[in-house]
C-alpha cells in the first residue's frame, strides 16, 4: 500500500523498442529526483501498443528489454512500483467505466488519434480511439497527484482532468484530480534531424534519435550528422534551432550550464562541438549498457521485480475499485 504520506506519481511509456536519450534526459533522470519525496509508480504500458499489430514474440523481448532499461537507467523497484499495465487487470476495468464517462466530441479532438489514423490507415481501429480513457485509467486508479509528462500529452492529462471531474460530480468523490509536471530544462529533447520536433522512439527516420542501446559508432555518426545551419557558431537562441537543441543536451548529460557550454565553445565551430558532445553522450551511458548486461544475465532478480511491482500495484489498485463499484452500482464480489 502507497505511503499515505506521501504524493503519488505515475508515469507510462510504451515499450517500443529502446528508449531515447530524449526519454533519458526528459523523464528517467527526473524519475530519480522525484523519488526521494514521492510514491512513483512507473507503468509499462504495453496494452497501448496493441493498437499497433504485434508480433509475439518479437513484442514480449521487446518488454523485457523495456523493463531491464529502466532499471539500467538507475530507477529503484525498492524505492518505485514497477510494473506491466497488463498485470494489472484493474485498468481495463476501470477503462470501461471512465468510457462511459467519456464523451465522443472529446475524443474526437484528441491530436494524436488524428496523426496516429494518418500513420496506420489500415488499421484504425476502436483502441486508437478510446486510448484516452484507458490513459486516464492508469492515471486515476492510483489516485495519482502528479504526472510527469511531455508537451505532446499535455492535451490527454487535460481530458483525464475532466474525467475525474466528471465523475466526482455524479458519484461524490472518488478521484484525486492530476496536476502535470513538466521539468524546466530538458524536458522536450528534439529530433536531430529536425529540430521543430520533438525526438521520438517512432521516427521514421533513425538519424533523428539517439537510443540508450546504439553503439558507439552509431552514436558519433548520428552526432555528425546532426542538423545545425551555416552559421558555424556554437550559440543558445531560436533562431538556431538546430545548435540550440544539441547545447541543451550537452548542458544537461554533463550537468552543467547552458552559459557553460556556449563559453566552453566559443570560437570554436560545429565539428569540434558534435564530436565531443558525442563523447560525452557516449561516457554518459556507460554505465547504463554495463547495468543493462548484468541485468540481462540476471533473468531470475528482472522477473522478481516485474512481479512484485504488480503485486503492489494491484493492492492499491484494488483500493480504488472496491470505491468505484460501489460508486456506480456494481454488486460487491
Amino acid at each position: 500500500m502507497a505511503n499515505n504520506h506521501q504524493k503519488i506519481i505515475f508515469s507510462g511509456a510504451q515499450p517500443t523498442g529502446s528508449l531515447t536519450l530524449g526519454n533519458y534526459i526528459g523523464a528517467i533522470q527526473n524519475w530519480k529526483a522525484l523519488e526521494q519525496d514521492y510514491q512513483c509508480l512507473y507503468s509499462i504500458v504495453d496494452l497501448h501498443s496493441l493498437t499497433v499489430r504485434q508480433n509475439p514474440k518479437e513484442f514480449r523481448e521487446t518488454c523485457t528489454s523495456f523493463l531491464i532499461q529502466y532499471l539500467a537507467c538507475g530507477l529503484d523497484p525498492e524505492k518505485n512500483i514497477i510494473f506491466f499495465q497488463s498485470h494489472v487487470p484493474q485498468h481495463t476495468e476501470l477503462a470501461w467505466i471512465l468510457n462511459c464517462h467519456t464523451y465522443m466530441g472529446e475524443l474526437n479532438r484528441m491530436t494524436q488519434f488524428k496523426e496516429k489514423s494518418q500513420r496506420h490507415k489500415d488499421n484504425i481501429n476502436a483502441g486508437l480511439y478510446t486510448y484516452p480513457a484507458l490513459q486516464a485509467a492508469d492515471i486515476l486508479l492510483y489516485q495519482t497527484n502528479t504526472v510527469p509528462v511531455g508537451e505532446d500529452q499535455k492535451q490527454h492529462l487535460e481530458l483525464c482532468r475532466d474525467i475525474a471531474m466528471r465523475f466526482n460530480q455524479a458519484h461524490g468523490e472518488t478521484f484525486v484530480v492530476p496536476e502535470h509536471h513538466i521539468p524546466k530544462v530538458g524536458a522536450r529533447i528534439m529530433s536531430l534531424q529536425e529540430p521543430d520536433k520533438k525526438m521520438s522512439k517512432s521516427d521514421e527516420n533513425l538519424n533523428g534519435t539517439i537510443f540508450l542501446m546504439d553503439s558507439e559508432d552509431v552514436i558519433l555518426k548520428k552526432m555528425k550528422r546532426a542538423v545545425t545551419d551555416s552559421e558555424n557558431r556554437v550559440v543558445y537562441s531560436d533562431e538556431q534551432p538546430g545548435i540550440k537543441n544539441l547545447i541543451t543536451i550537452y548542458s544537461t548529460v554533463a550537468n552543467i550550464s547552458i552559459d557553460e557550454v556556449v563559453a566552453r565553445y566559443d570560437g570554436k565551430g560545429y565539428g569540434a562541438f558534435k564530436k565531443e558532445l558525442a563523447e560525452v553522450i557516449i561516457e554518459a551511458l556507460r554505465p547504463f549498457k554495463e547495468k543493462y548486461d548484468n541485468y540481462k544475465n540476471n533473468m531470475d532478480y528482472v522477473e522478481t521485480v516485474y512481479k512484485r511491482g504488480a503485486e503492489r500495484a494491484r493492492e492499491i489498485a484494488e483500493g480504488t475499485m472496491k470505491d468505484v463499484r460501489s460508486k456506480v452500482g456494481l454488486l460487491p464480489r
